[in-house]
């Protein structure tokens, strides 16, 4: 199987703590992204949940956005049918 080389840019003190990762582990850190890359062809999704850091919103907020924002365009509406009757 041909080889082929995958460079990454990383913050050098997290390149520090996977390489020591790694090594507890007895693996090379390329053994490692191989394995990470096999995962992910193999199931065909990232194999860990990446979720948003975005706080989670309440049902409360969610009304209080949503009531804001119908109140902005019936403004807005309102404003064009009173240009319209000009």
């Amino acid at each position: 199987m041909a080889q082929a080389t995958f460079s990454v840019r990383m913050d050098e003190t997290l390149k520090k703590q996977f390489d020591s990762l790694c090594s507890d582990f007895g693996m090379t850190v390329s053994t490692a992204i191989n394995v990470f890359a096999r995962a992910v062809v193999r199931e065909r999704r990232i194999p860990f949940e990446i979720v948003s850091p975005e706080p989670v919103i309440t049902r409360e907020e969610a009304w209080q956005t949503r009531s804001s924002l119908s109140g902005e365009a019936l403004n807005v509406q309102e404003q064009a049918e009173i240009k319209e009757e000009k």
